[in-house]
């Protein structure tokens, strides 16, 4: 028995020629990439800026307003992942075929590899994004990091893509859709697909979207969060999940306000005793969901000028959460200066409970979830 030659691999593998669906062709792919690209831009736009917000570089100053940017930019961010993910499978549906052509050359060789580059960083951001969305992490490595390192590549591998095939879309583009095709051939058109397609993004985004956009809550059936939750908020994190045990239930609780290495110790009842502000404010988590509440507090403001300190200053967030990230967190001097900015010690009308950062917590406009810290147990003013 002899072993095959390449010659006999190549005989063996299929040609596009052997796919005779009459729906594929590059003006249906032209079509759908058009679509894809502009979700896939959406998408790493305002990932992009989820990322900035987490971590705001000196050249990009972001502040408390608009209060309801980072709902806006991060709903949109999930809303065009998911509209992105039936997109894309037809996408691959309408190309295959071609995958199984050989490399003429080391520039075609390049340029294939290229292509699995963007399909592999592709089906990642995607799925690791919806994985993120129902709080599954079935990995080892930070999500946030690895995605945010991974969209560079799609985006990088995307810009490649467009402009190698810039001639062809350009030509598909201006063609008619079923250009081409016999009649006699059976299956579904080209067009048929477009539309099937475009219905099952927008399905996609109308059965999830509530999550984000209040007025469709009652239809958005696969929605990870419907809005609602004890106290009328979603929780994310319980106190037992965080580690927080009996430390936030404590009748010794003082919370701790450093300036300048000298310390004032606040305890809850004078907390409460301190002149109180109320502010509607969103919560809006990277996951996707967001809600309003009524939040009433003292002023990070007020609280730091009452132990000595500058308002105009970084302020370190410490929580009594011992378990998972985000145990600290720096709060940014233009919301530390912003009398919205509270630490919270009701919600909605009712003292916090415990899984919603009883004895206080941070709320503040315009910020990522993960960072309105719960369980607060020292503020430091940074010099």
């Amino acid at each position: 028995m002899r072993l095959p030659t390449v010659e006999d691999i190549e005989k063996r593998l299929p040609t596009p020629e052997d796919f005779t669906s009459r729906a594929r062709g590059t003006e249906l792919t032209a079509r759908v990439g058009v679509a894809l690209g502009i979700t896939f831009g959406i998408c790493f736009l305002t990932g992009v800026w989820s990322h900035y917000q987490y971590a705001s570089p000196g050249w990009l100053p972001i502040g408390p307003d608009p209060a309801q940017l980072y709902r806006v930019t991060q709903g949109l961010h999930v809303i065009s992942g998911i509209a992105a993910i039936p997109l894309l499978l037809v996408k691959l549906w309408s190309v295959y075929p071609r995958l199984f052509i050989l490399p003429k050359n080391l520039i075609d060789a390049v340029e294939k590899m290229s292509i699995g580059v963007l399909v592999a960083a592709s089906i990642f951001q995607l799925l690791s994004g919806a994985l993120n969305i129902v709080q599954w992490y079935p990995w080892e490595f930070s999500f946030r990091r690895t995605h945010e390192a991974v969209a560079w590549i799609a985006i990088g591998a995307l810009l490649v893509h467009i402009a190698v095939k810039l001639p062809v879309i350009r030509d598909a583009l201006g063609a008619p859709l079923e250009q081409g095709m016999s009649t006699d051939e059976h299956g579904p058109t080209r067009r048929s697909v477009l539309l099937g397609v475009s219905a099952a993004s927008g399905l996609a985004v109308l059965l999830t979207a509530g999550q984000t956009v209040p007025f469709l809550r009652k239809i958005s059936v696969f929605g990870v969060r419907d809005g609602e939750g004890p106290q009328g908020l979603p929780i994310n994190r319980t106190a037992k999940a965080a580690g927080v045990g009996n430390a936030a239930l404590d009748p010794a609780f003082t919370l701790e306000v450093t300036v300048a290495g000298l310390t004032t110790t606040f305890t809850r009842d004078q907390l409460s005793a301190l002149p109180q502000r109320t502010h509607r404010l969103p919560i809006a988590c990277v996951e996707g969901w967001s809600r309003s509440a009524l939040w009433t507090g003292v002023s990070v403001r007020d609280l730091i000028e009452l132990a000595g300190g500058d308002p105009d200053s970084v302020v370190e967030i410490s929580s009594m959460q011992t378990i998972g990230a985000f145990r600290t967190s720096s709060l940014p001097a233009d919301f530390v200066g912003d009398h919205r900015t509270l630490l919270a010690l009701e919600l909605n009308g009712e003292t916090l409970s415990l899984d919603h950062g009883f004895p206080c917590r941070i709320i503040a406009p315009n910020r990522p979830g993960v960072l309105q810290t719960k369980w607060v147990r020292r503020l430091e003013v940074r010099s």
